[in-house]
């Protein structure tokens, strides 16, 4: 991958950034996804936070040898501590587990004063990006998905706004899970991921019907994550 190529879950990313947006790209390894925005668009600007040596390093070069040390800031440290209060308009976290990016948005909350978008890609445990989104007032606005090299990725984004409007108060439980967006316009790759997580969910089932203690209370729990998965893919 380089700021040429891209890769489609990043390209996917920067769909969600607006022309000349300010943003701060948390865990920006090499600043691929700044350089590219920065390239393409020449009122953006940015800061590529790395909590590595190494990655800072290499996303420095990145910078400069793309000559772009004047609109995109490389900056060492952890999380959203890298921003300054009122000093960007959107947050990008990409490329990281669930939890880990739903506490570096809660460890750096009073950072996000100004940020008027937060955009997300989670590679595992969507869910509890969307709770801590629901949770601190920020309205769920979009959802994709992409598959490469085997893998599938969301991208969510949220803004301040109303957290509740996306969600049916009867089905918040499956909608907060698996998407509202997806479940309200499922796609292929959305099947395909369902489909997965489905032959994961019977495995597991099996495997725990079996333990010596058995658990009724997560046995009910797969058995319903396991029919919300067959309503998805039985559509």
């Amino acid at each position: 991958m380089n700021v040429n190529q891209l890769s489609k879950r990043l390209t996917l990313v920067a769909e969600y950034l607006p022309h000349g947006s300010h943003f701060a790209d948390i865990g920006s390894d090499h600043a691929y996804l700044p350089c590219y925005v920065c390239l393409r668009d020449s009122e953006a600007q940015a800061i590529a936070g790395e909590v590595n040596q190494g990655p800072y390093n290499s996303a420095r070069q990145e910078v400069e040898k793309h000559e772009l040390q004047d609109r995109i800031d490389v900056r060492l440290g952890n999380g959203l501590e890298v921003v300054q209060k009122d000093e960007v308009d959107q947050i990008v976290i990409a490329g990281m587990g669930g939890p880990l990016i739903r506490d570096i948005l809660e460890e750096g909350k009073d950072r996000l004063t100004s940020v008027e978008r937060i955009i997300t890609q989670p590679n595992v445990d969507s869910k509890s990006v969307r709770q801590w989104f629901y949770k601190n007032d920020y309205e769920l606005v979009s959802e994709s998905i992409v598959e490469e090299s085997g893998h599938i990725y969301e991208v969510l984004a949220a803004e301040k706004g109303d957290p509740s409007r996306p969600y049916h108060k009867e089905s918040i439980e499956k909608e907060m899970w698996l998407g509202p967006f997806f479940l309200a316009s499922p796609s292929e790759t959305f099947i395909k991921k369902c489909q997965e997580e489905l032959n994961k969910k019977e495995y597991v089932l099996r495997q725990v019907k079996l333990a010596v203690e058995v658990s009724e209370s997560k046995i009910d729990r797969l058995q319903q994550e396991i029919r919300w998965l067959k309503e998805v893919i039985e559509l």
